[in-house]
């Protein structure tokens, strides 16, 4: 599975933005996929994941209520819809997508996560 994340950007404070992961390979719809982000100076860390069905989701505290996760299995695409945003959500942002699935403890972690794409920057000006 190649991955491509694509969507960010600059925004203000209190903006919006919506990220796309473009996914090749004809399993995508098999796949559970996530993303995550890196700031500056820090590890990367999980923000959000959905199953290959895209009846279940996970989020970070830290956006949980303000982003959204969703799939399209036709067009093989995962989106992050990003709403409220704070400077602290600045990172580079990584989608992923995992083979399997499980619980939230075990899929917040990069070991669950089979491939990578690269990253979008996004920047949150306050």
């Amino acid at each position: 599975v190649q991955l491509q994340a694509s969507g960010g950007g600059l925004v203000q404070a209190g903006g919006s933005l919506r990220l796309s992961c473009a996914a090749s390979g004809r399993t995508f719809s098999s796949y559970g996929m996530g993303w995550f982000r890196q700031a500056p100076g820090k590890e990367r860390e999980f923000v959000a994941a959905v199953s290959w069905s895209g009846g279940t989701t996970y989020y970070a505290d830290s956006v949980n209520g303000r982003f959204t996760i969703s799939r399209d299995n036709a067009k093989n695409a995962v989106y992050l819809q990003m709403n409220k945003l704070i400077p602290e959500d600045t990172a580079v942002y990584y989608c992923a997508a995992a083979a399997g699935w499980g619980t939230f403890s075990e899929f917040r972690r990069d070991s669950a996560w089979d491939y990578w794409g690269q990253g979008t920057q996004v920047t949150v000006s306050s």
